[in-house]
């Protein structure tokens, strides 16, 4: 069953959902599901961001390589990470019509993104495994931001939830977004951001 916040963000608990970001009427698809809290493991000072763009085929290989590299220890949690994004990585892939994508596996403990804009990408893909998910604007408060205003309800993503944001370069009325205001809190969000390659 879908939800329609208004004429633009569509949700679901269906996977499915996320093709709905194809249509003109929507800029914002949710597949909304569960976080897994294993993945809490995961949480870990010392390792590295990921960011690599690469062929889908392969890409199971290469995010093992790349994680080892940062510091992520071989446990099952990381196998399952690896699956995971494997997974979104394909549909997100088959949405876009791509054969090579953008991955950039993050840890965030600040306000990154702070203020709430439109992405520079025709749309990209963003769940949080772990923490406060993406925070986001319906079309009124969206309208108002653009406005110089303040939003009166802001929305935003649960720890699980995946996001396919429509951006600049598809549309003049993109989904409007931010990461959340987490600085000073002792929050650590594990956050995955799938993208179309840049051009060489």
């Amino acid at each position: 069953m879908e939800t329609l916040l208004d004429s633009r963000a569509i949700l679901s608990v269906s996977p499915h959902v996320l093709g709905a970001v194809r249509n003109t009427e929507c800029n914002l698809a949710v597949w909304e599901r569960q976080s897994d809290p294993s993945f809490a493991t995961l949480l870990c000072d010392d390792c590295d961001d990921v960011r690599f763009a690469a062929p889908l085929a392969g890409l199971e290989a290469r995010l093992r390589s790349e994680l080892e590299k940062a510091g992520y220890p071989e446990t099952a949690e990381r196998a399952a990470l690896i699956a995971d994004i494997v997974d979104l990585a394909e549909q997100y892939s088959a949405i876009m019509e791509l054969d090579a994508i953008s991955v950039r596996l993050a840890l965030v403990t600040t306000n990154s993104c702070r203020k709430f804009h439109g992405d520079y990408v025709k749309a990209r893909l963003i769940t949080t495994y772990i923490g406060t998910g993406t925070q986001w604007l319906d079309t009124e408060d969206a309208n108002r931001v653009a406005r110089g205003e303040q939003p009166l309800r802001i929305q935003k993503l649960t720890a699980g939830d995946v996001g396919l944001f429509k951006g600049k370069m598809w549309t003049q009325s993109p989904a409007i977004h931010r990461s959340p205001p987490i600085e000073g809190t002792d929050q650590t969000r594990l956050m995955l951001v799938l993208d179309p390659p840049r051009p060489a």
